[in-house]
């Protein structure tokens, strides 16, 4: 998931200081401070460094040391050059040996991370977003997992550099063909769509360019639309079901008055023509560009009147972090438009709530809470600071950051998709408490540790508690 998670928020603070290694062992210490908020890192040292065996760093591959190269060459550089007795580029020889040299050691999950789930009732299969190896599975739905295995091999995967699969959070099934709508958080820009003849490294039947940062999805049938979540940019974007290309989004929902804010789970209600989205707490307000929407710049650059206004018309100084929340909007809400209803506050138990799932019969709404290893039921009328009618948690339930939710209307039944422990886990919908699962898939052994590195960006060492940081 790029897991701001799963999964797709990532902050850098004024004052850090970067280092970057430089393969003919040297470092570039690079810093940002106050005073150069709106700049780009400056050059602040080139100094020579030694490798923990005490010998120099080798080369990286060419394209690599020749842009660094070039960068300390570049004007503004002024004096801060490798000395002159250094190759400027490396031999072939060089090169290869680089490429071959293997890492001390490696920290990696080699099973698959559930992060979204969504049942198939045409062909009665339950499928998967792994965010982990860059997939997607399907499985029987019937399929249950025993104690002594070590995992429940899929049906079909669908895997490879040409699907275009990369930090996928969030899917839907189309009930009436099969057909797998992925969505692609944060690396590439796209929403996959796969017949349920794909397996294997196969492109997408087609694929919709979407906004950065898209997470959640939903879709409302008789209209034939899709509504998706853009975390960034506090956005709800809505697409023709057939859309594809660059065909830009027919409804946008965005402004300081929606109150969204990282927003990452969606459903619709469609009984009720309702639109709940779940939201992390975290924004920044935008300007709209002087001339209204159409003057040419949000985001893609195209001047899109629903193409969200993008990080680039940020006001400084507006950003917050607020409490997690629960809006809830018409269907067909648009622009700057103030939720119907919101569910925040302390008595909610809300946490960075990331999927939503609605119950059609009686309007109940099922919420992922990632970090409360829990699920949530809140009323159809929920408002305001209220709790769960229904908590599902506890350690027979075998959540484990949860961070995918779906009802099965068809088959009465509740998934959750667990990135924390390899696992989708099914339930009847009025389970509460400590409740065991009505069944389980796992993709790994049951002592399989999840390291949950989605998307890392950074890494350090706290030298006082021999500890690794990774930030996701």
């Amino acid at each position: 998931m790029a897991r701001s998670s799963p999964k797709g928020r990532t902050q850098t603070a004024a004052g850090i200081v970067g280092l970057l290694i430089l393969a003919a062992g040297w470092f570039v210490t690079a810093n940002h401070d106050r005073a150069h908020l709106a700049g780009q890192p400056r050059l602040v040292s080139v100094q020579p460094w030694e490798g923990m065996d005490g010998a120099a760093c080798q080369w990286m591959p060419a394209s690599a040391s020749m842009t660094l190269g070039r960068a300390l060459q570049a004007p503004g550089a002024g004096a801060l050059q490798a000395p002159a007795a250094q190759e400027p580029y490396p031999s072939e020889a060089a090169r290869t040996a680089a490429s071959q040299r293997r890492p001390v050691r490696t920290m990696v999950d080699s099973y698959a991370g559930f992060s979204a789930v969504a049942v198939d009732p045409l062909h009665n299969e339950v499928v998967m977003t792994d965010e982990n190896l860059f997939s997607i599975r399907s499985y029987d739905r019937m399929e249950n997992t025993v104690p002594q295995a070590t995992l429940s091999e899929p049906k079909r995967i669908i895997r490879g550099e040409r699907t275009d699969i990369e930090f996928q959070c969030a899917l839907w099934v189309d009930p009436s063909n099969g057909d797998v709508y992925a969505v692609n958080n944060d690396t590439l820009g796209k929403l996959v769509i796969f017949s349920r003849e794909a397996r294997g490294n196969v492109e997408p039947d087609r694929f919709i360019e979407t906004p950065h940062t898209t997470y959640g999805i939903a879709a409302h049938e008789p209209s034939n639309e899709i509504m998706l979540t853009v975390q960034d940019d506090s956005a709800v974007v809505t697409y023709p079901k057939t859309a594809q290309g660059k065909q830009p989004p027919i409804r946008l929902l965005q402004g300081e008055r929606t109150k969204l804010a990282d927003p990452h789970g969606i459903a619709i209600d469609s009984n009720r023509d309702l639109l709940y989205v779940s939201n992390w707490g975290s924004a920044n307000l935008r300007r709209v560009p002087p001339g209204g929407p159409t003057t040419g710049t949000l985001g893609r650059g195209d001047g899109h009147p629903n193409w969200p206004i993008g990080r680039n018309y940020s006001i400084p100084g507006s950003g917050y972090f607020g409490p997690p929340s629960i809006t809830v909007y018409p269907r067909t809400a648009r622009g700057d438009v103030a939720p119907a209803r919101i569910i925040q506050g302390p008595r909610t138990q809300l946490n960075w709530p990331t999927a939503l799932s609605v119950n059609p019969a009686n309007g109940e709404l099922f919420v992922a809470n990632d970090p409360e290893h829990s699920v949530l039921v809140f009323a159809a009328s929920a408002n305001g600071d209220v709790a769960p009618i229904r908590v599902l948690k506890g350690p027979k339930t075998l959540l484990k950051n949860p961070t995918g939710v779906f009802f099965d209307a068809k088959n009465n039944e509740l998934w959750v998709a667990n990135f924390g422990n390899h696992s989708a886990t099914v339930y009847r919908p009025d389970a509460n408490g400590d409740t065991p699962p009505l069944r389980i898939i796992r993709s790994g052994p049951l002592d399989a540790p999840a390291p949950m590195m989605g998307n890392p960006h950074t890494v350090a060492y706290d030298s006082k508690r021999d500890e690794i940081l990774v930030a996701n």
